[in-house]
């Protein structure tokens, strides 16, 4: 049966066996941002994989991911706000790209292309007021930045670990998830708006 709700854990998935495709469905390469225009020094980067990270790699720097694993697992978990309860859509194709920043750290950009523009913007809705919620002093902790009705900064940081900045935003029927990592992601608001038209650009391109 066809998976409806994004809020909802999936079935887990079966063992790859395979690499994944570089391609997801009508999303490529060519949807994602060259490095460049996310920064100085930027560079893509083809992930290796492996049983650690549940994918093989396919020796480049995209590759297709099932659509309602990438919807649920970018929503966050952890968290020690009062939950945001609905069910959302499940995307019908989503695709990662993998960078490293001028400081070598690691950043994923993850494409989720929707049946409708309805549908992205209920999924996008549903994915801030989750981020908006989750609060701070759990095991994730989540501070905004900024944000607007298509375009949204936050820190995402983990109890013990590294901390990110995330950046969503909606074009059309497509939701764009760029997650850096970053020691100072408080200071990284004007480099999160400044990428948001990049990105508006490219992912909605058909």
């Amino acid at each position: 049966m066809k998976p409806t709700d994004a809020a909802v854990p999936p079935e887990l998935p079966e063992q790859a066996t395979a690499p994944p495709p570089a391609t997801a469905g009508p999303l490529s390469a060519r949807n994602l941002p060259a490095p460049e225009k996310l920064g100085a020094g930027w560079k893509t980067y083809a992930d290796p994989g492996g049983a650690e990270a549940g994918f093989l790699g396919n020796n480049t720097w995209t590759r297709k991911r099932d659509p309602h694993q990438a919807a649920f697992e970018a929503l966050p978990s952890g968290c020690s706000g009062a939950p945001v309860t609905g069910s959302l859509p499940v995307p019908q194709h989503a695709l990662a790209g993998t960078y490293r920043t001028a400081d070598a750290l690691p950043a994923t950009a993850l494409l989720l292309r929707f049946a409708n523009s309805t549908n992205a913007k209920a999924y996008y809705d549903g994915y801030h007021a989750r981020m908006t919620a989750c609060g701070t002093g759990g095991d994730l902790s989540v501070k905004q930045l900024w944000s607007d009705d298509t375009a949204t900064a936050a820190t995402r940081t983990y109890a013990g670990a590294e901390s990110y900045v995330d950046i969503s935003t909606l074009q059309g029927a497509t939701v764009a998830l760029l997650a850096t990592t970053s020691p100072h992601p408080e200071s990284q608001s004007p480099w999160a708006q400044s990428v948001i038209p990049t990105l508006k650009s490219t992912i909605d391109t058909q």
